[in-house]
């Protein structure tokens, strides 16, 4: 059995707000191993972009326990998190994030820089024409459909070749046709790197491209369910 790269035991989110604390996620508890495709299904509201947070380390859990890859996230102060995360975890968001004054083989190799690879514009390149857009590398992002910015945040976050990839409604701000595309291209690498990639979608159709279904209702995991290949 493939050896568990997401761990969560008893997981708890609560955050303030003028009304008093809400309880965001209660006693969440998953495991994905290496290799998965698992997609978070539910809702709005339901917990779903929160749980993804919580797994890439960009929000605290308020008890319980986050073991991603190795580390126990509850143990490592932001610097660590940080550093932890740049390593093992690529993440794509709805919003394509890009930044505007880089272009976009400035903006792949931009996660590299930040890990002092001396090879970071050769790689960026490499991965820009993975995804297809190796004649694009000089554009800067205002210059590009919304089907070229996802996927150059897609090659921005897996040119450091994270062993975990995070999704959250990463065809949200595509049309349908562009979507699909973008959707293919993202199985394809996951496939080929042999990642972990966990799916926030609302797309059923989406969602049961992944070998896993885990449901979503009122911060709570209400069920999972195996798809068939």
């Amino acid at each position: 059995m493939a050896k568990n790269l997401i761990s969560l035991s008893n997981v708890n989110l609560t955050l303030p707000s003028r009304a008093g604390p809400v309880s965001i996620l209660k006693g969440v508890a998953l495991k994905i191993g290496a290799g998965e495709a698992v997609a978070i299904v539910g809702p709005s509201g339901s917990g779903k972009t929160s749980l993804l947070m919580i797994v890439a380390g960009l929000e605290r859990a308020s008890s319980g326990t986050v073991i991603v890859a190795g580390h126990d996230f509850g143990r490592l102060d932001e610097d660590r998190l940080a550093a932890v995360r740049g390593q093992n975890i690529g993440i794509v968001f709805q919003a394509f994030h890009l930044v505007p004054t880089m272009t976009a083989l400035e903006n792949v190799a931009l996660p590299l820089e930040f890990a002092g690879k001396s090879d970071a514009f050769e790689r960026a390149r490499e991965m820009l024409a993975e995804v297809g857009l190796a004649h694009r590398a000089d554009h800067f992002p205002a210059q590009l459909s919304g089907g070229e910015q996802q996927r150059v945040a897609i090659a921005r976050a897996l040119s450091p070749r994270p062993q975990i990839i995070l999704a959250d409604e990463p065809t949200g701000n595509l049309d349908g046709k562009t979507g699909a595309h973008v959707v293919d291209l993202l199985f394809e690498l996951q496939r080929r790197r042999q990642s972990t990639l966990l799916l926030v979608t609302h797309d059923p159709n989406l969602a049961r491209r992944c070998g896993r279904l885990i449901e979503m209702q009122d911060g709570c995991i209400a069920g999972a369910e195996l798809v068939s290949a």
